[in-house]
Protein backbone atom coordinates (compact mmCIF):
# COMPACT_ATOMS: atom_id res chain seq x y z
CA UNK A 1 0.00 0.00 0.00
CA UNK A 2 1.09 3.59 -0.74
CA UNK A 3 2.35 5.92 2.16
CA UNK A 4 -0.60 8.53 1.55
CA UNK A 5 -3.35 5.85 1.17
CA UNK A 6 -1.32 4.15 4.78
CA UNK A 7 -1.57 7.69 6.25
CA UNK A 8 -5.40 7.89 5.10
CA UNK A 9 -6.06 4.71 6.64
CA UNK A 10 -4.38 5.46 9.92
CA UNK A 11 -6.34 8.55 10.39
CA UNK A 12 -9.97 6.89 9.75
CA UNK A 13 -8.64 4.18 12.13
CA UNK A 14 -7.85 6.92 15.13
CA UNK A 15 -10.99 8.79 14.43
CA UNK A 16 -13.18 5.43 14.50
CA UNK A 17 -11.06 4.39 18.36
CA UNK A 18 -12.41 7.85 19.29
CA UNK A 19 -9.59 10.03 18.95
CA UNK A 20 -10.15 13.32 17.43
CA UNK A 21 -8.31 14.36 14.24
CA UNK A 22 -5.30 16.49 14.86
CA UNK A 23 -6.09 20.03 16.00
CA UNK A 24 -9.95 19.25 14.96
CA UNK A 25 -12.28 20.76 17.99
CA UNK A 26 -9.02 22.69 19.12
CA UNK A 27 -10.52 24.53 22.81
CA UNK A 28 -10.23 28.22 23.47
CA UNK A 29 -6.45 29.59 23.99
CA UNK A 30 -6.06 30.03 27.99
CA UNK A 31 -4.69 33.29 29.14
CA UNK A 32 -1.14 32.10 30.68
CA UNK A 33 0.03 34.22 33.56
CA UNK A 34 3.00 36.52 32.85
CA UNK A 35 5.53 36.10 35.58
CA UNK A 36 7.24 38.99 37.31
CA UNK A 37 10.87 39.84 36.53
CA UNK A 38 13.24 37.94 39.30
CA UNK A 39 15.39 39.49 41.25
CA UNK A 40 17.81 37.59 43.63
CA UNK A 41 20.22 39.09 46.46
CA UNK A 42 23.47 38.44 47.13
CA UNK A 43 23.42 34.56 47.90
CA UNK A 44 21.78 34.11 44.29
CA UNK A 45 18.25 33.73 45.83
CA UNK A 46 15.06 35.47 44.58
CA UNK A 47 14.24 38.49 46.69
CA UNK A 48 11.09 37.98 48.92
CA UNK A 49 9.01 40.45 47.52
CA UNK A 50 8.78 38.48 43.70
CA UNK A 51 7.59 35.12 45.69
CA UNK A 52 4.52 33.98 45.13
CA UNK A 53 2.47 34.39 48.40
CA UNK A 54 1.65 30.29 48.31
CA UNK A 55 4.51 28.22 47.58
CA UNK A 56 2.61 24.91 46.54
CA UNK A 57 3.48 23.02 43.31
CA UNK A 58 0.55 20.87 41.23
CA UNK A 59 1.83 18.80 38.99
CA UNK A 60 0.68 16.25 36.62
CA UNK A 61 3.32 12.86 37.06
CA UNK A 62 1.40 9.84 34.50
CA UNK A 63 0.94 6.74 36.30
CA UNK A 64 0.46 5.96 39.72
CA UNK A 65 3.13 4.71 41.30
CA UNK A 66 3.43 0.93 42.68
CA UNK A 67 5.45 1.77 45.71
CA UNK A 68 7.71 4.33 47.05
CA UNK A 69 10.26 2.19 47.97
CA UNK A 70 13.12 3.42 45.94
CA UNK A 71 14.29 -0.35 45.86
CA UNK A 72 11.51 -1.87 44.13
CA UNK A 73 9.85 1.10 42.82
CA UNK A 74 9.38 1.06 39.11
CA UNK A 75 9.11 4.07 36.10
CA UNK A 76 9.72 7.36 35.38
CA UNK A 77 6.63 8.95 37.27
CA UNK A 78 7.99 6.68 40.41
CA UNK A 79 11.35 7.83 40.15
CA UNK A 80 10.05 11.32 39.84
CA UNK A 81 8.56 11.48 42.96
CA UNK A 82 11.21 9.31 44.54
CA UNK A 83 14.39 12.24 43.56
CA UNK A 84 12.07 14.27 46.20
CA UNK A 85 12.02 12.42 48.68
CA UNK A 86 14.94 11.03 48.87
CA UNK A 87 18.66 11.35 48.29
CA UNK A 88 21.38 9.46 46.95
CA UNK A 89 25.58 9.84 47.41
CA UNK A 90 25.31 12.49 44.30
CA UNK A 91 22.40 14.21 43.02
CA UNK A 92 22.02 16.46 40.11
CA UNK A 93 22.08 20.05 39.21
CA UNK A 94 18.81 22.03 37.37
CA UNK A 95 20.99 21.56 33.88
CA UNK A 96 21.29 18.01 34.51
CA UNK A 97 24.85 18.20 35.87
CA UNK A 98 26.14 15.91 38.37
CA UNK A 99 26.57 17.10 41.67
CA UNK A 100 27.50 16.37 45.41
CA UNK A 101 24.30 14.73 46.80
CA UNK A 102 24.48 12.97 50.51
CA UNK A 103 27.91 12.87 50.08
CA UNK A 104 29.59 16.42 50.30
CA UNK A 105 32.59 15.40 48.27
CA UNK A 106 34.49 12.02 47.56
CA UNK A 107 37.85 10.46 46.51
CA UNK A 108 38.54 8.24 43.80
CA UNK A 109 41.64 5.59 43.48
CA UNK A 110 43.98 6.26 40.43
CA UNK A 111 43.37 2.63 39.56
CA UNK A 112 39.21 3.87 39.70
CA UNK A 113 38.59 0.98 42.14
CA UNK A 114 38.47 2.41 44.85
CA UNK A 115 35.60 5.45 45.76
CA UNK A 116 35.61 6.63 49.04
CA UNK A 117 32.28 8.96 50.06
CA UNK A 118 32.03 11.50 52.39
CA UNK A 119 28.69 12.08 53.99
CA UNK A 120 27.56 15.74 54.55
CA UNK A 121 27.61 16.04 58.74
CA UNK A 122 24.10 18.19 58.28
CA UNK A 123 22.35 14.85 56.57
CA UNK A 124 19.25 13.93 58.34
CA UNK A 125 16.44 11.61 58.07
CA UNK A 126 12.84 13.33 58.03
CA UNK A 127 12.36 12.42 61.55
CA UNK A 128 16.00 13.59 62.73
CA UNK A 129 18.17 11.22 62.86
CA UNK A 130 21.35 11.54 61.56
CA UNK A 131 22.19 9.96 57.89
CA UNK A 132 25.24 7.58 58.32
CA UNK A 133 27.48 5.45 56.00
CA UNK A 134 25.58 2.62 58.09
CA UNK A 135 22.58 2.94 56.19
CA UNK A 136 24.20 3.07 52.71
CA UNK A 137 25.78 -0.38 53.43
CA UNK A 138 22.85 -1.87 54.80
CA UNK A 139 20.54 -0.29 51.98
CA UNK A 140 22.99 -1.27 48.98
CA UNK A 141 22.90 -5.41 51.18
CA UNK A 142 19.52 -4.81 50.70
CA UNK A 143 19.08 -4.24 46.84
CA UNK A 144 21.65 -6.89 45.70
CA UNK A 145 20.01 -9.75 47.98
CA UNK A 146 17.77 -11.81 45.81
CA UNK A 147 14.93 -11.67 48.15
CA UNK A 148 14.44 -8.30 47.92
CA UNK A 149 13.13 -8.28 44.04
CA UNK A 150 14.87 -5.16 43.28
CA UNK A 151 13.81 -4.25 39.90
CA UNK A 152 17.17 -2.42 39.47
CA UNK A 153 19.24 -4.34 41.47
CA UNK A 154 22.08 -4.98 38.56
CA UNK A 155 22.97 -1.49 38.75
CA UNK A 156 24.96 -2.32 41.55
CA UNK A 157 26.62 -4.99 39.63
CA UNK A 158 30.08 -2.85 39.10
CA UNK A 159 30.57 -3.48 42.91
CA UNK A 160 32.83 -6.10 44.35
CA UNK A 161 30.95 -9.50 44.80
CA UNK A 162 27.36 -8.15 43.73
CA UNK A 163 27.10 -10.90 40.60
CA UNK A 164 28.57 -13.38 43.00
CA UNK A 165 25.69 -12.34 45.48
CA UNK A 166 23.09 -12.00 42.71
CA UNK A 167 23.51 -15.59 41.88
CA UNK A 168 23.18 -16.64 45.19
CA UNK A 169 27.12 -17.94 45.98
CA UNK A 170 27.78 -15.06 48.45
CA UNK A 171 26.23 -13.03 50.84
CA UNK A 172 25.03 -9.50 50.46
CA UNK A 173 27.00 -9.02 53.53
CA UNK A 174 30.11 -9.92 51.22
CA UNK A 175 29.43 -6.79 49.06
CA UNK A 176 32.15 -4.48 48.57
CA UNK A 177 30.99 -1.69 50.50
CA UNK A 178 32.18 -0.46 53.85
CA UNK A 179 31.17 2.49 56.80
CA UNK A 180 34.62 3.62 57.56
CA UNK A 181 33.08 6.05 60.14
CA UNK A 182 29.40 7.23 60.47
CA UNK A 183 30.20 9.47 57.82
CA UNK A 184 32.75 7.78 55.51
CA UNK A 185 31.72 5.42 53.13
CA UNK A 186 33.50 3.16 50.88
CA UNK A 187 33.05 1.47 48.24
CA UNK A 188 35.41 -1.21 46.43
CA UNK A 189 34.86 -1.93 42.56
CA UNK A 190 35.57 -4.93 40.11
CA UNK A 191 36.57 -2.86 37.30
CA UNK A 192 36.76 0.95 36.50
CA UNK A 193 33.13 2.13 36.07
CA UNK A 194 33.19 5.64 33.60
CA UNK A 195 29.44 6.07 34.56
CA UNK A 196 29.38 5.66 38.35
CA UNK A 197 28.87 9.22 39.65
CA UNK A 198 26.08 8.96 37.21
CA UNK A 199 24.43 5.82 38.39
CA UNK A 200 24.52 7.09 41.86
CA UNK A 201 21.49 9.75 41.05
CA UNK A 202 19.19 6.66 40.44
CA UNK A 203 16.98 5.72 43.25
CA UNK A 204 17.75 2.27 43.33
CA UNK A 205 21.24 3.57 45.06
CA UNK A 206 19.24 5.89 47.73
CA UNK A 207 19.98 4.55 51.49
CA UNK A 208 16.20 3.61 52.99
CA UNK A 209 15.64 3.84 57.16
CA UNK A 210 16.12 -0.35 58.49
CA UNK A 211 14.01 0.85 61.94
CA UNK A 212 10.92 1.82 59.69
CA UNK A 213 11.01 -0.71 57.50
CA UNK A 214 11.71 -3.53 60.34
CA UNK A 215 8.53 -1.89 61.73
CA UNK A 216 6.17 -2.09 59.00
CA UNK A 217 7.61 -3.93 56.20
CA UNK A 218 6.01 -3.33 52.95
CA UNK A 219 3.58 -0.44 54.73
CA UNK A 220 6.52 1.33 55.51
CA UNK A 221 5.82 3.78 52.23
CA UNK A 222 2.75 4.64 53.71
CA UNK A 223 2.16 8.20 55.01
CA UNK A 224 3.08 8.49 58.51
CA UNK A 225 5.63 5.29 58.11
CA UNK A 226 7.86 6.32 55.68
CA UNK A 227 11.32 8.02 56.61
CA UNK A 228 12.94 9.70 53.79
CA UNK A 229 16.11 11.78 53.91
CA UNK A 230 15.27 14.32 50.84
CA UNK A 231 13.85 17.68 50.01
CA UNK A 232 10.50 16.62 51.26
CA UNK A 233 8.51 13.81 53.32
CA UNK A 234 5.49 12.16 52.43
CA UNK A 235 2.10 13.08 54.17
CA UNK A 236 -0.90 11.95 52.02
CA UNK A 237 -1.13 9.14 49.28
CA UNK A 238 -4.92 8.99 47.95
CA UNK A 239 -4.33 5.87 45.60
CA UNK A 240 -5.20 7.12 42.09
CA UNK A 241 -5.71 10.50 43.10
CA UNK A 242 -3.20 12.61 44.18
CA UNK A 243 0.36 12.28 46.79
CA UNK A 244 0.96 15.21 48.64
CA UNK A 245 4.74 16.15 49.82
CA UNK A 246 5.72 18.60 52.39
CA UNK A 247 9.11 20.01 52.79
CA UNK A 248 10.92 18.33 55.17
CA UNK A 249 12.33 20.99 57.68
CA UNK A 250 15.82 18.24 58.83
CA UNK A 251 16.70 17.89 55.34
CA UNK A 252 20.52 18.79 55.01
CA UNK A 253 19.88 22.30 53.01
CA UNK A 254 16.41 22.97 54.02
CA UNK A 255 16.77 26.74 54.26
CA UNK A 256 17.41 26.69 50.76
CA UNK A 257 14.24 24.79 49.39
CA UNK A 258 11.80 27.47 48.81
CA UNK A 259 8.61 25.33 47.61
CA UNK A 260 6.85 24.19 51.06
CA UNK A 261 4.90 21.48 49.25
CA UNK A 262 4.58 19.44 46.10
CA UNK A 263 1.03 17.64 44.60
CA UNK A 264 1.66 14.88 42.25
CA UNK A 265 -1.79 14.10 40.22
CA UNK A 266 -1.77 10.44 38.26
CA UNK A 267 -3.05 11.13 35.07
CA UNK A 268 -3.31 8.35 32.46
CA UNK A 269 -5.31 10.68 30.39
CA UNK A 270 -3.41 13.11 28.46
CA UNK A 271 -6.33 15.14 27.67
CA UNK A 272 -7.83 15.36 31.39
CA UNK A 273 -4.39 16.43 32.43
CA UNK A 274 -4.16 19.00 29.61
CA UNK A 275 -7.42 20.88 30.43
CA UNK A 276 -6.70 20.50 33.83
CA UNK A 277 -3.42 22.81 33.29
CA UNK A 278 -5.93 25.09 31.00
CA UNK A 279 -7.80 25.52 33.73
CA UNK A 280 -5.13 26.95 36.03
CA UNK A 281 -5.20 23.70 38.51
CA UNK A 282 -1.74 22.70 37.49
CA UNK A 283 1.99 24.00 37.02
CA UNK A 284 3.48 20.89 34.97
CA UNK A 285 2.21 18.37 33.33
CA UNK A 286 3.71 15.04 32.39
CA UNK A 287 3.43 14.83 28.73
CA UNK A 288 0.42 16.74 26.03
CA UNK A 289 -1.78 15.09 23.77
CA UNK A 290 -0.10 14.44 20.27
CA UNK A 291 -2.91 15.50 18.51
CA UNK A 292 -2.51 19.36 19.64
CA UNK A 293 0.70 20.51 18.56
CA UNK A 294 -0.19 22.70 16.32
CA UNK A 295 -2.66 24.44 18.56
CA UNK A 296 -0.14 24.58 21.55
CA UNK A 297 2.25 25.76 18.78
CA UNK A 298 0.67 28.82 17.73
CA UNK A 299 -1.53 29.57 21.13
CA UNK A 300 0.79 27.94 24.28
CA UNK A 301 4.15 28.44 23.01
CA UNK A 302 5.40 30.21 26.17
CA UNK A 303 4.38 26.97 28.22
CA UNK A 304 4.98 24.02 25.99
CA UNK A 305 8.90 23.00 26.31
CA UNK A 306 9.73 20.60 23.63
CA UNK A 307 13.54 19.16 24.03
CA UNK A 308 15.46 15.58 23.61
CA UNK A 309 14.69 12.86 26.25
CA UNK A 310 17.80 10.44 26.23
CA UNK A 311 15.34 7.36 25.84
CA UNK A 312 13.80 4.84 23.10
CA UNK A 313 10.49 4.10 22.70
CA UNK A 314 9.93 0.32 21.35
CA UNK A 315 8.01 -2.85 21.52
CA UNK A 316 9.19 -5.91 22.34
CA UNK A 317 8.39 -9.61 21.92
CA UNK A 318 8.17 -12.10 24.52
CA UNK A 319 10.76 -14.67 23.48
CA UNK A 320 9.72 -17.77 25.93
CA UNK A 321 6.33 -18.29 24.53
CA UNK A 322 4.65 -18.85 20.97
CA UNK A 323 4.55 -17.21 18.09
CA UNK A 324 7.92 -15.28 18.63
CA UNK A 325 10.06 -18.14 20.51
CA UNK A 326 11.70 -19.92 17.93
CA UNK A 327 10.94 -17.35 14.66
CA UNK A 328 13.24 -14.75 14.25
CA UNK A 329 11.60 -14.53 10.47
CA UNK A 330 8.23 -13.49 11.61
CA UNK A 331 9.82 -11.09 14.65
CA UNK A 332 12.04 -9.36 11.47
CA UNK A 333 8.64 -8.96 9.63
CA UNK A 334 7.24 -7.08 12.03
CA UNK A 335 9.83 -5.00 12.56
CA UNK A 336 10.56 -4.35 8.97
CA UNK A 337 6.74 -3.35 8.21
CA UNK A 338 6.66 -0.27 10.26
CA UNK A 339 6.64 3.10 9.07
CA UNK A 340 8.84 4.78 11.32
CA UNK A 341 8.18 8.31 9.75
CA UNK A 342 4.36 8.15 9.52
CA UNK A 343 4.17 7.56 13.17
CA UNK A 344 6.50 10.39 13.93
CA UNK A 345 4.75 12.20 11.24
CA UNK A 346 0.68 11.83 11.62
CA UNK A 347 0.86 10.30 14.64
CA UNK A 348 3.26 11.06 18.12
CA UNK A 349 3.80 14.82 15.95
CA UNK A 350 6.47 16.59 18.64
CA UNK A 351 9.79 16.29 16.40
CA UNK A 352 10.96 12.65 17.46
CA UNK A 353 13.12 11.04 15.42
CA UNK A 354 12.18 7.60 14.01
CA UNK A 355 14.90 5.01 14.61
CA UNK A 356 15.50 1.37 13.87
CA UNK A 357 18.31 1.56 16.69
CA UNK A 358 18.10 1.07 20.77
CA UNK A 359 20.64 3.55 21.79
CA UNK A 360 19.85 6.85 21.30
CA UNK A 361 22.26 9.45 19.68
CA UNK A 362 24.19 11.99 21.52
CA UNK A 363 26.98 10.13 23.53
CA UNK A 364 30.25 11.45 23.26
CA UNK A 365 32.27 8.38 21.60
CA UNK A 366 29.40 6.41 20.75
CA UNK A 367 28.43 5.63 17.13
CA UNK A 368 25.28 3.24 17.25
CA UNK A 369 25.27 0.43 14.75
CA UNK A 370 23.21 0.69 11.92
CA UNK A 371 20.83 -2.19 10.79
CA UNK A 372 21.78 -2.35 7.15
CA UNK A 373 17.43 -1.83 6.42
CA UNK A 374 18.00 1.26 8.14
CA UNK A 375 19.05 2.49 4.37
CA UNK A 376 15.91 0.97 2.21
CA UNK A 377 13.06 2.67 1.50
CA UNK A 378 10.04 1.65 3.24
CA UNK A 379 8.72 -0.34 0.40
CA UNK A 380 11.96 -2.14 0.04
CA UNK A 381 11.31 -3.05 3.73
CA UNK A 382 7.77 -3.68 3.06
CA UNK A 383 8.79 -6.27 0.63
CA UNK A 384 11.18 -7.88 2.72
CA UNK A 385 8.86 -7.94 5.33
CA UNK A 386 6.21 -9.77 3.16
CA UNK A 387 9.09 -12.67 2.40
CA UNK A 388 10.04 -13.14 5.95
CA UNK A 389 6.19 -13.39 6.78
CA UNK A 390 5.70 -16.32 4.27
CA UNK A 391 9.16 -17.90 5.36
CA UNK A 392 7.59 -17.95 8.77
CA UNK A 393 4.73 -19.89 7.83
CA UNK A 394 2.01 -16.99 7.75
CA UNK A 395 0.36 -15.82 4.79
CA UNK A 396 -2.84 -14.43 3.93
CA UNK A 397 -5.56 -17.82 4.30
CA UNK A 398 -3.32 -18.34 7.24
CA UNK A 399 -2.80 -15.16 8.97
CA UNK A 400 -1.17 -14.44 12.35
CA UNK A 401 -3.19 -13.49 14.82
CA UNK A 402 -1.17 -11.71 17.86
CA UNK A 403 -2.17 -10.01 21.45
CA UNK A 404 -0.33 -5.97 21.34
CA UNK A 405 0.27 -5.08 24.77
CA UNK A 406 -0.06 -0.92 26.06
CA UNK A 407 -0.57 0.91 29.40
CA UNK A 408 -3.36 3.29 29.78
CA UNK A 409 -2.35 5.99 27.52
CA UNK A 410 -4.20 8.37 24.35
CA UNK A 411 -0.55 8.18 23.37
CA UNK A 412 0.51 5.03 23.88
CA UNK A 413 -2.75 3.48 22.23
CA UNK A 414 -2.67 5.61 19.08
CA UNK A 415 1.05 4.81 18.62
CA UNK A 416 -0.54 1.11 19.00
CA UNK A 417 -3.37 1.46 16.52
CA UNK A 418 -0.84 2.84 14.04
CA UNK A 419 1.31 -0.37 14.79
CA UNK A 420 -1.74 -2.76 14.04
CA UNK A 421 -2.46 -0.77 11.00
CA UNK A 422 0.67 -1.40 9.21
CA UNK A 423 0.82 -4.78 10.17
CA UNK A 424 -2.35 -5.34 8.72
CA UNK A 425 -2.24 -4.03 5.63
CA UNK A 426 1.29 -4.78 4.75
CA UNK A 427 1.02 -8.72 5.99
CA UNK A 428 -2.37 -9.00 6.73
CA UNK A 429 -1.90 -10.13 10.26
CA UNK A 430 -4.46 -9.43 12.71
CA UNK A 431 -4.12 -7.96 16.23
CA UNK A 432 -5.94 -7.82 19.50
CA UNK A 433 -5.37 -4.52 21.06
CA UNK A 434 -4.80 -4.95 24.74
CA UNK A 435 -5.04 -1.67 27.19
CA UNK A 436 -4.01 -2.44 30.74
CA UNK A 437 -3.38 -0.43 34.08
CA UNK A 438 0.15 0.38 34.05
CA UNK A 439 0.53 -1.81 37.66
CA UNK A 440 -1.06 -4.82 36.02
CA UNK A 441 1.05 -4.00 32.24
CA UNK A 442 4.28 -4.15 34.30
CA UNK A 443 3.04 -7.40 36.38
CA UNK A 444 2.39 -8.93 33.38
CA UNK A 445 5.27 -8.48 31.41
CA UNK A 446 7.86 -9.34 33.59
CA UNK A 447 5.99 -12.52 34.17
CA UNK A 448 6.05 -13.38 30.54
CA UNK A 449 3.09 -15.84 30.81
CA UNK A 450 0.36 -14.05 29.14
CA UNK A 451 2.30 -11.43 26.81
CA UNK A 452 3.35 -11.33 23.29
CA UNK A 453 4.06 -8.16 21.71
CA UNK A 454 4.41 -5.20 24.01
CA UNK A 455 4.96 -1.72 24.18
CA UNK A 456 7.72 -0.87 26.19
CA UNK A 457 11.01 1.91 26.29
CA UNK A 458 13.70 3.32 28.12
CA UNK A 459 15.26 6.38 29.50
CA UNK A 460 18.60 6.21 30.28
CA UNK A 461 19.79 6.51 34.25
CA UNK A 462 23.19 7.62 32.80
CA UNK A 463 24.79 9.03 29.97
CA UNK A 464 26.52 5.49 28.77
CA UNK A 465 25.24 3.11 26.18
CA UNK A 466 25.27 0.62 28.41
CA UNK A 467 22.29 1.62 30.29
CA UNK A 468 20.50 0.40 27.52
CA UNK A 469 22.25 -2.94 27.04
CA UNK A 470 21.95 -4.11 30.64
CA UNK A 471 18.21 -4.57 30.38
CA UNK A 472 18.70 -7.64 28.01
CA UNK A 473 20.98 -9.34 30.05
CA UNK A 474 19.43 -13.00 31.11
CA UNK A 475 19.68 -11.44 34.86
CA UNK A 476 18.07 -8.78 34.79
CA UNK A 477 14.80 -7.54 36.46
CA UNK A 478 13.37 -5.34 33.52
CA UNK A 479 14.30 -8.13 30.88
CA UNK A 480 11.12 -8.80 30.14
CA UNK A 481 11.17 -10.31 26.65
CA UNK A 482 12.87 -12.94 28.14
CA UNK A 483 16.30 -12.23 26.10
CA UNK A 484 18.69 -15.25 27.21
CA UNK A 485 21.65 -15.59 24.97
CA UNK A 486 25.25 -16.67 26.72
CA UNK A 487 27.14 -14.84 23.96
CA UNK A 488 25.08 -11.36 25.17
CA UNK A 489 25.63 -11.52 28.56
CA UNK A 490 29.44 -12.49 28.18
CA UNK A 491 29.65 -9.53 26.03
CA UNK A 492 28.30 -7.59 29.04
CA UNK A 493 31.15 -9.01 31.25
CA UNK A 494 33.37 -7.58 28.95
CA UNK A 495 32.20 -4.19 28.70
CA UNK A 496 32.24 -3.87 32.14
CA UNK A 497 35.59 -5.01 32.60
CA UNK A 498 37.23 -3.13 29.64
CA UNK A 499 39.62 -0.14 30.92
CA UNK A 500 40.21 0.93 27.29
CA UNK A 501 37.61 3.64 25.86
CA UNK A 502 37.91 2.26 22.71
CA UNK A 503 37.81 -1.25 23.11
CA UNK A 504 34.95 -0.78 25.32
CA UNK A 505 33.16 1.34 22.88
CA UNK A 506 33.28 -1.35 20.02
CA UNK A 507 31.95 -3.86 22.39
CA UNK A 508 29.10 -1.65 22.65
CA UNK A 509 28.65 -1.56 19.37
CA UNK A 510 29.07 -5.13 19.03
CA UNK A 511 26.38 -5.74 21.70
CA UNK A 512 23.94 -3.38 20.09
CA UNK A 513 24.19 -5.36 16.89
CA UNK A 514 23.46 -8.64 18.52
CA UNK A 515 20.33 -7.53 19.94
CA UNK A 516 18.94 -5.72 16.70
CA UNK A 517 20.07 -9.12 14.94
CA UNK A 518 18.34 -10.84 16.68
CA UNK A 519 15.33 -8.93 16.78
CA UNK A 520 14.52 -8.76 20.34
CA UNK A 521 12.88 -5.26 20.43
CA UNK A 522 11.10 -3.11 18.21
CA UNK A 523 12.74 -0.03 17.61
CA UNK A 524 10.48 3.07 17.05
CA UNK A 525 11.15 6.41 17.68
CA UNK A 526 13.51 8.51 19.80
CA UNK A 527 11.72 10.53 22.86
CA UNK A 528 11.13 13.67 23.42
CA UNK A 529 10.50 15.88 26.33
CA UNK A 530 6.82 17.66 26.11
CA UNK A 531 5.97 19.64 29.00
CA UNK A 532 3.75 22.20 29.62
CA UNK A 533 5.15 24.74 32.29
CA UNK A 534 3.42 27.22 33.96
CA UNK A 535 5.75 30.65 33.41
CA UNK A 536 5.33 31.53 36.99
CA UNK A 537 7.35 28.25 37.99
CA UNK A 538 11.51 29.02 38.09
CA UNK A 539 14.18 26.70 38.31
CA UNK A 540 12.82 24.27 35.95
CA UNK A 541 15.57 23.60 33.22
CA UNK A 542 16.20 21.79 30.24
CA UNK A 543 18.22 18.96 30.18
CA UNK A 544 18.18 15.60 28.78
CA UNK A 545 17.89 13.02 31.18
CA UNK A 546 14.54 15.36 32.15
CA UNK A 547 15.75 15.26 36.08
CA UNK A 548 13.98 17.86 37.92
CA UNK A 549 13.84 18.41 41.58
CA UNK A 550 11.16 20.19 43.45
CA UNK A 551 13.85 21.68 45.69
CA UNK A 552 15.29 23.70 43.05
CA UNK A 553 12.05 25.61 41.65
CA UNK A 554 10.34 28.35 43.30
CA UNK A 555 6.81 30.21 41.86
CA UNK A 556 7.03 33.77 41.88
CA UNK A 557 4.05 36.07 41.26
CA UNK A 558 2.23 37.21 38.19
CA UNK A 559 2.24 40.79 36.92
CA UNK A 560 -1.77 40.88 37.24
CA UNK A 561 -0.55 39.57 40.73
CA UNK A 562 2.18 42.40 41.48
CA UNK A 563 -0.72 45.08 40.05
CA UNK A 564 -3.12 43.93 42.78
CA UNK A 565 -0.62 43.85 45.58
CA UNK A 566 -0.05 47.76 44.84
CA UNK A 567 -3.28 48.51 44.68
CA UNK A 568 -4.23 46.86 48.13
CA UNK A 569 -1.08 49.03 49.76
CA UNK A 570 -2.37 52.57 48.42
Amino acid sequence: MKRGALSLLLATLLAACGAPAPDEDAPRPPRLPVPMEVAFDDDGRPLPEVLADEQVLYRGNGEEPQTLDPHLGEGVPTANILRDLFEGLTTTAPDGRIVPGAAIHWDISRDGLTYTFFLDPDGRWSNGEPVTAHDFVWSWRRVVDPTTGAAYGRMLAPVVNAEAIFSGELSPEELGVTALSDTSFQVQLDDPTPYFLGLLTHPTTYPVFRPALEEHGSMHVRPGNLVSNGAYRLTDWQVRSRIVLERNEHFRDADNVIIERVVFYPFEDENTEFNRFRAGDLHWTYQVPSAQFSWLKSNMDEALKISPWFGTYFFSFNLTREPFEDSLALRQALNLAVDREIITERVTRFGEMPTFNLVPPGLPDYEPYEPEHAAWTQAEREDEARRLYRQAGYSESQPLTVELRYNTSENHRKIAVAIAAMWKQTLGVRTRLINEEFRVFLQNRAQRRVTQAFRAGWIGDYMDAFTFLELFHSGHGRNDAGYSNPRFDRLLERIASERIPAKRRNLMVEAERMLLDDQVVLPVFYYMIRRLIDPRLQGWDENIMDYHLTRHMYLVKSQAEEVHDGESEE
